[in-house]
Parts: C-alpha cells; sequence; structure tokens
C-alpha cells in the first residue's frame, strides 16, 4: 500500500521523536516523559493507519479526530521536555513544525470527510 502524504509525515514525526528520546538521558526523572512522547507520537500515524481500515465513515472521521488529539498531546510533551531541559529549543521548535503540518492535514481531512458525509463537496 502506497503511504499517504499524511501518513508519512506522521511516520517520519515518529521516527524523528525516536531518534531524539534515544538521545534524552532517562536517568535524570525523564523517563516518563519520553514514554509518554513516543506513545502519542507512534499513535498519531498509527490512527491514520488505521483509519483506512474504517467500517464508516463516522469510524473513519473518528480515528482522524483521535490521532489529532494524540498530535496536541505530543505538542504538549515536547513543551515538557523543553522545560525540563532534556531537548533544544531548535529541535523543539522542528518537531513542532512538524506537528503543526499533520495538525493542519487532519483538520483538513476531518472538514472534508465530514462534508462528504453530509452530502457535501
Amino acid at each position: 500500500m502506497k503511504d499517504s502524504e499524511l501518513r508519512t509525515i506522521a511516520k517520519a514525526l515518529a521516527l524523528h521523536i525516536i531518534a531524539v528520546c534515544d538521545e534524552i538521558d532517562t536517568r535524570k526523572g525523564r523517563g516518563v516523559l519520553v514514554n509518554q512522547i513516543i506513545r502519542s507520537a507512534t499513535s498519531i500515524g498509527a490512527n491514520i493507519h488505521e483509519a483506512n481500515y474504517a467500517a464508516s465513515k463516522a469510524d473513519f472521521i473518528n480515528k482522524f479526530h483521535i490521532a489529532l488529539k494524540e498530535c496536541g498531546e505530543t505538542e504538549y510533551w515536547v513543551e515538557m521536555l523543553v522545560g525540563s531541559n532534556a531537548i533544544s529549543e531548535q529541535i523543539a521548535k522542528e518537531l513542532l513544525q512538524d506537528c503543526g503540518v499533520i495538525r493542519r492535514m487532519l483538520v483538513k481531512s476531518i472538514t472534508t470527510a465530514k462534508g462528504n458525509a453530509n452530502g457535501q463537496t
């Protein structure tokens, strides 16, 4: 199956976050933050992927809503990693930019899917 642009970007974000987290010293009490951000970041792509197998349009929209929520959570964990001095402002900026791209794509996709479900184009 060919990946959509959204899936490709979500996968790249998750892999980038995993790589960043591999560099964080978890002995300084940051292990919880690392675990949380990896879970939320990988969940974005997992829900986008799962939406491809949705049982209905409502299920598809729901999976994208979950991905959107996970994207927001990932942004929160990025902020926490910056606040705890685990990552630099530059790395955070890159991650947050990618989250922003994904968020905008998800919102547009949800809006389009809702319009299509209501018979609009």
